[in-house]
């Protein structure tokens, strides 16, 4: 019997304003909050809500035999919170039928797993939180950002006690080998990796709605047989997409929804098939071999690699000079910063700055809220600029605050930023003062 593994992906970044050279050292609050609001708004009644609802009765009808995956990003519950609670609410409602795992990944959809190990792990531990937090679960299975893995990112999410990972099925990382399995890390090989069979994703994902594709319409019992066929190897069919596929990228009246709301019952009834979360499908399915992959694969675009995000050179600026202000950042320790910091991250910045042709370039400009790449670069740059500017303000505001004299005999010893209070003070300078005044 074939195992079936749905998982879906939840994100909605923060997107940018338009910011302008001349916005420059006068406007420092940098997103579009009407944009953002509206489109969260708009998938909401679009996706989440109704396939939350289609999916949480498709579970009570199978009782617990229908069983699905998901990962939400932080930077996506922070939205839901602020524009969308019915929907965190519908979420919670998934996780308590024991049917749904929420899947650990970066909290800001970061490609920070590419350049810095110690931002990457920090954001893994609060995402991680985050998830226990508002779902109950504590993930034990990661997914990183855009399915971005290699040798090394997995044995780091190992070390951090992860036992599953999910990546790409990449032809050019498994050859002749069949994504229909378990796979293990070669550097840990403790970390079990399930494969996204991304023919079998993309049928439903991209090309459900294409009247050229000579598949089309695509119905339930087709997409059953070609899955259960006894030609297919494999123990694990791992059916990985992002959850706006539904109603979203592939409107209702494609019969999307219909489509999924018949998929369990046809898939049980085959008695070859049993649904899933990543977790048990890789608990339930030993390893069969070692999976390298030297450099980093993701499941964007034909070439299965990085260069979504960072295959030209305005990408790679952009990406570099924020990553350069990392440390600035960690020492000021201030929250509003912190909070610009998550967002600038986001790796939806650099994938609209791609300048790819053909049929991904089209991908790219979907998504794309600027009219070109190298518009979404420069209104990148200046937010990033200006952001520069005020770290390198706020370091040195610090500075100058640790470094202003002291006035002793228990006289007031603020600094400018208030680090010291006048009690602190005066519980330095005379112990038995500071005795009384605690």
């Amino acid at each position: 019997m074939k195992t079936l593994c749905f998982y879906f992906q939840v994100h909605q970044p923060m997107r940018l304003k338009k910011y302008r050279f001349f916005n420059m050292g006068r406007d420092h609050y940098y997103l579009d909050d009407v944009a953002n609001s509206t489109i969260i708004k708009q998938v909401a009644q679009r996706c989440y809500l109704p396939m939350n609802a289609l999916l949480l009765k498709s579970i009570n009808e199978h009782k617990g035999k229908f069983k699905v995956s998901f990962s939400i990003t932080g930077l996506a519950i922070e939205q839901f919170k602020t524009s969308v609670p019915e929907v965190l609410e519908s979420f919670k409602k998934l996780a308590a039928t024991g049917c749904v795992e929420f899947l650990c990944e970066t909290y800001d959809h970061s490609l920070a797993s590419l350049v810095n190990e110690q931002e990457f792990i920090e954001q893994i531990q609060r995402h991680s939180e985050l998830i226990e937090r508002e779902f109950g679960q504590r993930p034990t299975a990661f997914r990183n950002t855009e399915l971005i893995y290699s040798d090394e990112i997995g044995a780091t999410v190992a070390r951090l006690g992860f036992k599953t990972m999910l990546a790409e099925g990449a032809k050019h990382i498994l050859g002749w080998k069949s994504p229909n399995f378990t796979y293990c890390n070669a550097i840990d090989q403790k970390l079990r990796l399930l494969l996204r069979n991304y023919k079998l994703s993309d049928d439903i994902a991209f090309r459900f709605s294409d009247r050229v594709w000579d598949q089309w319409p695509l119905m339930v019992d087709k997409y059953i047989s070609w899955i259960t066929n006894d030609n297919v190897p494999g123990e694990v069919v791992n059916l990985f997409m992002d959850y706006e596929t539904f109603g979203e990228h592939q409107n209702a009246d494609t019969g999307i929804f219909d489509f999924m709301a018949f998929l369990p019952a046809a898939a049980l009834a085959t008695g070859k098939l049993r649904f899933a979360t990543v977790s048990e499908a890789a608990e339930a399915h030993p390893p069969v071999a070692v999976l390298s992959s030297p450099h980093a694969m993701s499941w964007a675009d034909e070439e299965r690699d990085i260069t979504a995000w960072l295959g030209n050179e305005l990408q790679n600026e952009a990406f570099h000079k924020l990553y350069d202000l990392r440390d600035g950042v960690k020492l000021l320790d201030d929250p509003g910063i912190d909070h610009v910091w998550d967002f600038m991250q986001t790796s939806d910045h650099f994938y609209y700055m791609a300048t790819k042709w053909l049929s991904d370039g089209d991908v790219h400009s979907y998504f794309n809220p600027y009219d070109s790449s190298y518009e979404a670069f420069i209104n990148y740059m200046n937010v990033l600029s200006d952001f520069a500017i005020e770290i390198d303000k706020k370091k040195q505001e610090r500075q100058e605050s640790l470094q202003a004299p002291k006035k002793a005999n228990g006289k007031s010893c603020e600094t400018a930023s208030g680090l010291l209070s006048g009690n602190s003070c005066r519980k330095k300078n005379s112990s038995k003062k500071a005795s009384v005044l605690v």
